[in-house]
């Protein structure tokens, strides 16, 4: 008896079909969903104006995420939606937002992973700029890095902080992970390599054992080393792999970094928009209340000021993450102080303990208060 013939073009044709009616049906809800946005943009312009809300945006993020019943993983849900915010943003109101520069820096994946693709990025010469375009209304948005996992804090950023009046409205955690980049097709013709300071020292050990010859030049950013790279025979660069795309570069090494835990905190900066110091009104049916409230504070120059701060909030049950003190400039021997504490300081329920932080402190600021970041791993979804 002859065997029958093998279902399986018929049955990929019939998937086909159903995948492209799948296609029309999500196409129409996306559109369905554009148009909803454009008119929550056409209410904000005559009211509230503020299109960015990182609080929103994580409400049906965890919404979607606890009903998802699969087989979309959570990560790659989380990755669609990102872009569909930034395209109902866009469609609202056309977003710019400042980094440092130029395209290609970590800043700017940053950016592109958390904010989306639809965001007119642009690019500054360093990070005073990114502030002073926020500060000064020609970017609504900021990049800013804050600390990374092996280096430490980024002392620029916190100094600017107390220098421009903006707030912190979200953070996200990018896990840095850094690449060989090449016009050549091997290693043996690397003669010299190109990248910023910090990639160079975080890949060192790699560097000694793979290149030991090369020449290892230190650049302003992995972009312009990259590009250097790409016009430089026998040059190679370190930087993010999809610097590779946009310089036609060979990936000659992938994850060539020491230490693979190597994450760099970056924080989302916007205008001040006179109400930082109080919180919005929660979306029925959620709290509306954020995780992280940063802080900037001065003290009285005394014997124990600091400690009395620390009690106010211990007494309060409020978890501090993290406290940096900086030289105050322009005053010698004097600090100025950023911490995070683990609450939403805006809430009513906190308003008696902030006046009480305002009376010990001689300036005290609130920078923002924001959800708990996403840690966004690119490297993972690549090798998933």
């Amino acid at each position: 008896m002859a065997e029958e013939a093998s279902p399986t073009p018929a049955r990929l044709a019939d998937i086909r079909r159903e995948i492209d009616a799948v296609d029309m049906e999500l196409l129409a809800l996306l559109n369905r969903r554009a148009g909803l946005s454009m008119e929550v943009g056409r209410i904000k312009a005559a009211g509230e104006g503020i299109i960015y809300k990182p609080l929103r945006e994580r409400e049906v993020l965890d919404r979607l995420a606890a009903r998802n019943a699969g087989p979309l993983p959570e990560a790659h849900l989380r990755n669609i939606w990102r872009e569909i915010f930034s395209s109902s943003r866009a469609l609202q109101r056309p977003q710019h937002v400042a980094y440092l520069g130029p395209e290609g820096t970590f800043s700017y994946f940053a950016g592109v992973e958390y904010l989306g693709r639809s965001v007119r990025f642009q690019p500054c010469r360093d990070l005073q700029e990114v502030f002073a375009c926020v500060h000064d209304g020609q970017c609504g948005l900021g990049v800013v890095p804050l600390e990374n996992s092996l280096q430490g804090t980024v002392g620029v950023s916190f100094d600017l902080f107390f220098t421009y009046d903006v707030r912190i409205q979200a953070e996200l955690f990018l896990r840095v992970s850094h690449c060989l980049l090449g016009a050549v097709s091997s290693l043996a013709e690397v003669r010299a390599v190109y990248s910023h300071p910090q990639p160079l020292a975080q890949c060192g050990s790699w560097l000694r054992e793979h290149l030991p010859n090369a020449r290892l030049v230190p650049m302003e950013s992995t972009a312009a080393a990259a590009l250097r790279a790409s016009e430089e025979a026998g040059a190679a660069s370190i930087g993010n792999v999809s610097l590779a795309a946009m310089h036609n570069l060979n990936v000659l090494a992938r994850a060539i970094e020491d230490d693979s835990g190597n994450w760099t905190r970056f924080v989302i900066i916007g205008p001040q928009d006179g109400k930082a110091d109080s919180a919005p009104s929660p979306l029925p049916g959620h709290a509306g209340a954020a995780d992280k409230t940063s802080l900037l504070f001065t003290l009285p120059d005394k014997a124990g000021a600091l400690s009395v701060v620390l009690e106010s909030l211990a007494r309060a049950g409020i978890n501090m993450r993290k406290l940096e003190s900086r030289p105050m400039r322009g005053e010698r021997w004097k600090y100025v102080f950023f911490a995070d504490v683990e609450c939403d300081l805006r809430q009513p329920s906190h308003a008696a303990l902030v006046e009480e932080l305002r009376t010990l402190c001689t300036s005290f600021r609130i920078l923002g208060a924001y959800p708990t970041g996403p840690q966004l791993d690119r490297v993972h979804l690549e090798n998933s």
